[in-house]
Formats: C-alpha cells, structure tokens, sequence
C-alpha cells in the first residue's frame, strides 16, 4: 500500500479536464553536500531533516508535510537500556526544509504506520492501535483506540507490518518466533518439529476490519501462513504483497552441509505474493539462491539440493540478496512518476548480521520493477551509503540503517533509519 503519492516533486495541476506537470525543484530546499551521505540515481538528491529521533521504524507523511515516525525504541545512552519506544510528530515551521518542531506522543513503540480516513494506524508488537488526527494539529489530543489486541506475546519476531485493501480489510503481520521451528532453537543439527506447532497462532498474515475497534486478535482470523518474519507488506493495484526476512546460520548449524559461502549466499529473501489461503512452506522450506528455487530445510531432512515437499508450496516472484532484511515495501503509482518507477516496488533493507566471514550485505533501499501485477526485469540498487565507508563486518559497524520511506505531498520521497533516526528528504531536481 502506498502510504501516500507521488515519488518526484512534482505536482499534478488539472485545468480544464487536463493534467499537466509542474516542476516544483524551484521551491524546493537546497539539498546537502554529498546528499547526507547517500548514493542516488542521476537527477535525485537528498537533505537531511531530522536526526536523533531514536531507533526509527516506519514513518507516514499528512497531505500537509507534517511527518509520523514509529520509534521501537528511544535514545540509549552510554551501558543503559533504551528509552521506552513512541511515536513522533515532526513539522517544518519556518519553510527552511528541517523538521524543526519535534513532538512525542503515544505510550509504546511501534514498526507498521499508516495514514488511513483521518486516523494514524500503527502496529505494536501486541496490538494495532490508532489515533484520530485533527486538521492544523499536529499531535492528537485523544487517547490510542485499539483496533485489534491481544496478538501473541512470542520471543522473537515479534514487529508487525501493517497493509489495508480497497475493501476495509486489514492485514497484518506475525512472525514465527524461531529461525526455523526447530528444537531447541538454533542449536547445531537440531531437527524441526513437524508439523510446526508455532505456525497455528504465527508465521503468516492476518485480517480483521479496517474500521471496527475491539477487535481480539484468534487464530481463525488467519489469511495466509508458512511466513518465517515478514515486516514489509504492502497493498497494491487489487494484490497483497509481501518481501520476508528469510533462515539464518546454515553454515554454522549444519556445516556438515554448508559452507560459509553457502550462508551468506543461498537463503535469498522472497517477494511473494498474498492472496487468501496461501501456503509457502517456511519452516520446512527455504527459497535457495543456488538453484533459484524452494529446497528442504536441514532442519527436515533438506541436504542443499533436495527440493521434496516443497514443490507444493506457493513460489516467490522475486528472490532478493541474501540476509539483506527487507522491513519496509511501497508501490508507487502516480501519473506524477517517470515511467521507469511508476508502478514499481520500493523494497527497504535493513541489512545482514549473519554472513560472518564475509562483510554485511544490504543497507540500502532497491527497486523491483513491475508491470501488470507482475515482476517486470531486474531490481536495481536505488539509495545505497546508509551504513558508512564499506565493508562492515558488522551491523554495530554501520552510520546507519535504512527502515522506512515515504512520500510527502509534492512527491519527494522521505527515507528514516534506526540507528539514530536520521531521515532524509529525497528530490528529483527538473533537467
């Protein structure tokens, strides 16, 4: 789901029945030196306008430009634990471009955050809850309304995305709160318990009401299952969509079957598509960069190359890089957009622990082409330099880490982090 128009700052003027574009890099802030330290395509640049917001997650902009950040969790300071998460209000009071006006509210940090009919849905790891925002306010003066409580209170995995349709359904995420259903967890050669008892209350997709409070979270309202940890969900164009965090750690709990070069390559993470009653396999399964296609897990039985049941279950449309951690997915489809990004998926990776020896991977926001519902050519690198001078041999080592865009009312696109909640302001400057 797009959580509001346009990518390019542009605006969409209609006269007389007819659109016409109109270029707006004349009004628009100067951008930064170095782009904040960003890599971008040809014609776009970047100016930072927020900092230190805490550990940022997914963030929305109003119709207005004032910007909605989650906060899983605030500023740590030196050896103590990090503040309690929250929700942040941002405004431009001046019109120089920064965020200056910077407002907390909310009891509780969140990841998915939506801007839908008047109200700011977001998602806690128990609940989806919502504020009513009112016009010319920018922090809401009512308390939160729980839409849907009581969700799992697992061990792991436990960030929620968030996606609405174009009926007033809801869907939400539930990760499985293990690397792959096994036992114990993440012990060298543990087998998977099977069938996977955790995929009865987690591992999928779940819908509700978009607009009906005190909504209680049951496993029969499941939509779709077999999903390891999916925190990037996105309504588009009459499909559900879905980019997963995939299997951790072959090498190290399997190394009679896996190299290092195995780990930090094979286990890809899948674009998939949703619909009602979809199956894809997780845990038993994993989609195999090697072979480009679903093979058993060793937690089953899988030794690298046996594909078994798994030819069963709904297959991937994409496959991304390996440990790259997509936790924010949008569609953009203004008639505002270039041709080459109008329709197409924006795909947010937070980056790779887990491909030791080797340096991390990811830290950088991609684009998946689409055409017709479908994946049309290859993704490219689309905003790269979030981390720092590369290589990092751990996440510790990055500036930065990408976690949510958005896009404000004159189509630049708004990119935050969750190291320190930097956040960026994209332009695309007219030729």
């Amino acid at each position: 789901m797009h959580r509001l128009t346009p990518l390019i700052a542009l605006s969409l003027c209609v006269a007389a029945g007819t659109a016409s574009l109109v270029a707006q890099s004349a009004s628009a802030p100067a951008c930064d030196p170095g782009n904040g330290g960003l890599t971008l395509p040809a014609g776009f640049c970047a100016k930072v306008v927020a900092t230190d917001l805490g550990a940022a997650r997914n963030l929305v902009v109003t119709p207005g430009g004032d910007v909605y950040v989650s906060i899983r969790s605030g500023a740590r300071a030196p050896g103590q634990p990090p503040q309690p998460g929250f929700l942040m209000a941002l405004r431009d009071t001046d019109g120089d471009g920064t965020l200056d006006q910077r407002e907390k509210f909310g009891t509780t940090g969140a990841t998915g955050i939506v801007l839908r009919n008047g109200y700011l849905y977001f998602a806690t790891t128990l609940s989806i809850e919502r504020f009513k925002l009112t016009p010319g306010q920018l922090v809401p003066t009512g308390p939160a309304e729980v839409v849907v409580g009581g969700f799992p209170d697992q061990r792991g995995h436990q960030e929620k995305d968030l996606a609405f349709d174009d009926q007033g359904n809801l869907y939400a995420t539930i990760g499985l709160p293990s690397n792959a259903c096994a036992q114990p967890d993440r012990q060298p050669g543990a087998k998977g318990v099977d069938p996977c008892p955790q995929l009865e209350n987690g591992g999928g997709v779940w819908k509700f009401k978009a607009d009906t409070p005190g909504q209680t979270y049951a496993a029969a309202q499941r939509y779709a299952t077999g999903l390891r940890q999916g925190l990037a969900l996105a309504w588009h164009d009459g499909r559900l969509y879905l980019a997963m965090n995939s299997r951790d750690s072959l090498d190290t709990l399997y190394p009679a079957l896996f190299t290092p070069d195995d780990n930090q390559n094979r286990p890809l993470e899948p674009l998939l598509q949703v619909n009602e009653g979809s199956v894809f396999g997780w845990p038993y399964c994993f989609l195999d960069g090697k072979v480009n296609k679903m093979v058993l897990a060793p937690e089953y039985g899988g030794d690298g190359t046996t594909v078994g049941r798994c030819a069963q279950y709904e297959a991937p449309i994409v496959g991304f890089p390996a440990h790259s951690a997509p936790v924010d997915l949008q569609f953009f489809d203004s008639p505002a957009l270039p041709a080459k990004y109008r329709g197409g998926a924006f795909v947010v990776m937070h980056g790779s622990w887990n491909r030791a020896p080797a340096p991390m991977h990811g830290y950088n926001i991609l684009y998946q082409p689409f055409a017709s519902g479908k994946p049309s050519g290859p993704y490219e690198i689309f905003a790269d330099g979030f981390a720092g001078p590369a290589p990092i041999m751990s996440p510790n080592d990055a500036v930065s880490r990408a976690n949510g865009i958005a896009l404000g009312p004159d189509g630049s696109l708004y990119i935050t982090e969750s190291v320190k909640g930097k956040t960026w302001r994209v332009f695309a400057r007219a030729k």
